[in-house]
Formats: C-alpha cells, sequence, structure tokens
C-alpha cells in the first residue's frame, strides 16, 4: 500500500467534515494517543514525559551516568526512560541497588546483549552476556578458578612485570618531556593483558607486530560499542543495520579471530612438540582446560575464544582509565602524592624497583584506589541487568526484558551517604570499612551479586602495581601554563574527556633501575 493511498483514505471521510468537526476529532486523536502513551507506563516508575516512537531518546545527553542521575533528583530513586521501544530502568539507591543485585539477583542476572556486543564475543558466548544457568557458571568457574585465580595470576607475574618495567623505561627515555600518561597506561595495560594472554606463545618481532594489530582492532571495537546503535533501541530494525554497526563489527570481528586463530594453532603445534611448556600463559591454561573438560557442559573453542576476548577488551582501557583518573588527583593534591611516596620509599626504598610483592604493604596506596573508584568506578552504570520475568522493585514493576541501569556513580557521591562527596579524600577508606566485594550497596564499584566482575582480583593488582611504580619511580608536573582537567566522558566506560599530559622527572637513585 502506498504512503498516497493511505493518506488518501485516511483524509477522504473527513472531506463532508467542518473547521469545528475536525478540531473535535484532531483532539480526540490524541487523547486516545495519550491514552495509549499512559497505560505503556501503567504500573511502571516515574519518568519523562515520552514522545510517540521515539520514546525520550530526543532528550538524552551523552554523558549517560550524569544524565541518569539528574532524572532521579528529580522522579525519585527508580525511574524510567525509554530508549525508542526499549523501556530503561534506572536505580539510584543502595536499597534499591540491593533489590535488584541481591535479593532479587536471580531474576536480574541476565543481560541485555546489544548488536555490537553480540556480534564481536561469538553471539554473546562469553562471561559478560551468556545468559544465567549451568553455561554461565561454567564458565564463571573457568574465569574464577583457573584463569585469574591466585596461583595463575603468580605464575604469570614475570609477564606483567617485563611489560610494566619496558613503561617506566619509555617514560624514563621522555624524562623532561610532555608524556600522554593515558595513552601510555592503555599501551601498557594492553600490553599486560596480550602478554598474559599468548605471552608464553610468541616473543619478540612476532609479539610486537601482534600487539599492534590487537591494538588497532581493539580501538575500533571500543568506538564500535558504545556507538548508539537504532538496532539496539529498535529491534524490529536490526536485520536492515541501518548504521552498518553490525557489519563493521563483523569485520573487525573476523579480524580478531584471525588473531586467536593464528595463536591457538602456534599454542598447539608447540604443545605437541613438547615446546614452550615452561612459558605458561592463558590460552594454555584454556587448551587445557578445553581438553579436560565434562563432555556433558565442554568448553568449546568458540566459548574459548570469546573468554579471551572478554579478557582484552575488559580488561585495557578500564585499567589504564582508573590510573590516570588517579594521576590526575594525586597531582592536584601534592599532600597525597607526599604521603604516597613516603609510603612506597619505607616499604620498597629509592634504591630498589616496586615488586608486586611490595603492593599489600602500601594501606595508603590501597585508600587511593578505593576512592578512585569511588569517584570514577570504572563502569558507572555497571553493564546493564536484563529481569527474566516482570518483578516488583520499590513497588513499580519492572518488565521481563527491560534494561536496568544501577547508577553506581550516582550512589558513590550521594551526600546522604558520603562526607564531602567530589572531594578526593582518601584517607575515608583507611578504616577499612569499605572493600569490593559488593556486599555493601553503598560502595561497589565492580558491581554485586552473581555478576560482579571476575576480573576484580587481576584489576586490583594491575592498579596497584602500575601506580606504585609510576609514583615511586618518578615526580610529576604539568607543562608550563597547564591546569588539570577533571571532565569525564561517558563511552559505557568512564574515562577523562580531556587526557592528561605530564612531565615526568626520576627520583631514584641509580638509572640503571630504570633499565
Amino acid at each position: 500500500m502506498s504512503l498516497k493511498f493511505m493518506f488518501d483514505s485516511f483524509s477522504w471521510p473527513l472531506q463532508d467534515l467542518n473547521i469545528e468537526q475536525k478540531g473535535v476529532l484532531f483532539s480526540c486523536l490524541l487523547a486516545l494517543l495519550w491514552c495509549f502513551i499512559s497505560n505503556s507506563n501503567k504500573g511502571l516508575p516515574p519518568g519523562p514525559k515520552a514522545l510517540p516512537l521515539i520514546g525520550n531518546l530526543h532528550s538524552l545527553e551523552p554523558q549517560l551516568h550524569t544524565y541518569f542521575a539528574s532524572l532521579s533528583k528529580i522522579y525519585g530513586p527508580i525511574c524510567r526512560i525509554w530508549l525508542g521501544k526499549k523501556l530503561g530502568i534506572i536505580v539510584t539507591s543502595p536499597a534499591l541497588a540491593r533489590e535488584v543485585l541481591k535479593d532479587k539477583d536471580t531474576i536480574f542476572a541476565n543481560r541485555d546483549v546489544s548488536v555490537a556486543g553480540r556480534e564481536v564475543t561469538y553471539g554473546g558466548t562469553d562471561i559478560v552476556w551468556t545468559p544465567y544457568g549451568p553455561k554461565w557458571r561454567m564458565l564463571r568457574k573457568v574465569c574464577v578458578q583457573e584463569m585469574l585465580s591466585a596461583s595463575t595470576l603468580d605464575s604469570l607475574y614475570a609477564l606483567r612485570r617485563r611489560e610494566l618495567r619496558q613503561s617506566i623505561n619509555y617514560f624514563y627515555n621522555q624524562t623532561g618531556s610532555p608524556v600522554n600518561v593515558g595513552e601510555q597506561m592503555f599501551l601498557t595495560a594492553l600490553n599486560v593483558i596480550t602478554s598474559m594472554l599468548w605471552g608464553g606463545t610468541v616473543k619478540g618481532e612476532e609479539r610486537a607486530t601482534l600487539g599492534a594489530e590487537v591494538r588497532d582492532v581493539v580501538t575500533k571495537m571500543n568506538e564500535l560499542l558504545v556507538t548508539p546503535n537504532l538496532s539496539d533501541f529498535y529491534p524490529g530494525l536490526a536485520w536492515f543495520d541501518l548504521q552498518g554497526v553490525k557489519k563493521k563489527m563483523k569485520v573487525l570481528a573476523k579480524r580478531y579471530d584471525n588473531i586467536f586463530e593464528s595463536m591457538i594453532d602456534q599454542r598447539q603445534k608447540m604443545n605437541r612438540n613438547g615446546v614452550g611448556q615452561e612459558s605458561k600463559d592463558f590460552l594454555q591454561v584454556l587448551l587445557k582446560l578445553k581438553d579436560e573438560a565434562d563432555p556433558k557442559m565442554p568448553l568449546t573453542m568458540t566459548e574459548l575464544k570469546a573468554l579471551l576476548t572478554d579478557m582484552v577488551v575488559g580488561g585495557t582501557e578500564t585499567s589504564a582509565n582508573t590510573v590516570e583518573f588517579a594521576m590526575t588527583e594525586i597531582m592536584n593534591k601534592p599532600d597525597v602524592l607526599r604521603k604516597l611516596q613516603q609510603e612506597v620509599d619505607t616499604v620498597v626504598g629509592k634504591d630498589n624497583i616496586v615488586e608486586e610483592s611490595h603492593i599489600q604493604h602500601l594501606p595508603y596506596l590501597y585508600a587511593v584506589m578505593k576512592e578512585v573508584l569511588r569517584l570514577y568506578p570504572a563502569v558507572p552504570l555497571l553493564v546493564p541487568h536484563c529481569p527474566s520475568e516482570t518483578v516488583t522493585v520499590g513497588g513499580y514493576a519492572v518488565p521481563k526484558g527491560s534494561s536496568v541501569f544501577v547508577n553506581v556513580w550516582a550512589i558513590h557521591r550521594d551526600p546522604s551517604i558520603w562526607e564531602n562527596p567530589t572531594e578526593f579524600h582518601p584517607e575515608r577508606f583507611m578504616e577499612n570499612k569499605w572493600d569490593f566485594s559488593g556486599n555493601d550497596l553503598t560502595y561497589f564499584p565492580f558491581g554485586s551479586g552473581r555478576r560482579i566482575c571476575v576480573g576484580l582480583a587481576m584489576a586490583e593488582r594491575m592498579f596497584m602495581y602500575s601506580l606504585a611504580s609510576l609514583i615511586h619511580s618518578f615526580d610529576w608536573k604539568l607543562p608550563e601554563g597547564e591546569t588539570l582537567d577533571f571532565t569525564e566522558k561517558f563511552v559505557l566506560v568512564l574515562k577523562k574527556k580531556m587526557p592528561l599530559v605530564a612531565i615526568p622527572t626520576p627520583r631514584l637513585s641509580n638509572p640503571t633501575l630504570y633499565e
């Protein structure tokens, strides 16, 4: 049926009506439309008025975490927003976060997989997107007990140390010159992660070439993952891929898969020939688990590659961003920097370099980490939860299939919970009242419940080791005439809008300590 025919068919009966009658009819149509919209919100939490078809997309702001926080101040600790045809529920209080993440955790344990996310994770077969159930529990067990266990992380320390020492050497060679701290820490995090993935499999120039390829793919993947996509807002349009997000991600995913296939093939050949057994990495661990898996719940090659993807995508930018925020806050508070350097100097000494074994003896540094993650949680809205059935939260209906955003950023800055909430004050954590377990829903930067971040232990080690090395090895200052910028940028993860550019000055006693 053509649009002209539809219009003619609708306008023909109106020809015999006068202006007043047409006005009455138009008013009735508006009333019916408003009644439809109102009924669609019946029983739901309060929220801003939504327009037909587009919902609240017209009023969205790029900084979703602050925009959602502003909505909560107007409509309360649980409110709704329509993202096209998708319903979003925003939770912004510890009590309601507990309902979602603890009390009704099983119902909210699923995810609403984006089109781009599904494409990059082999159809959502990774630990982040796999639906809650036996398969997810198996994948989580692989991550927590095998890949990211204390013993496995200990065994991979030499790989982490090698990459971090190379970064310290880079900063040393840039003495007196401005360096982009965030960019270098991203490269460090990426090199550390990929080294842990297959550091015992590849060496030398091949490792450098591979790292450059992975860096290019991951950077482009992250851009697509945060691109607002009509296919997500209007699932009925997903088949058309109007913005080409799926097509672009498919190309990147293929490049990524080729890298994994190459590494897997190389490691399997090494294993068959008995070569490289002394060089352990995640890939070796996963291949061994795959071969020894229970036939009733196998670890497939696709799932193996999806887990490796999680390690790269989830463990690079978040770590780098957190260190960059920390350095920005520390440089703004000379007394904090002084306390940190005194603590590290006491434990490590200025004639030695920081080792990962030192970090457990640095309580003030640990307090700094907690305070940075309070102000700048890596994923400020967590990964959206998706209820498997319609359920009541805070007295309101939360429909099956809706996207639930827990605004941990806003909770961490709630003045009714935190004294001087926007101030960077690590001393508030010296009493050790809060930890990263997610049991206290006033502070849960890594999430809570069944879906709490599985990479917590590795993130903790990487942050502490990296930051301790940076502040122990160098003094830092801004280029002449520059000022610190604390503006945040929301791109699913939280990052600085303006990169931190600073000048390092060596402070250790012997130049050989930077080699």
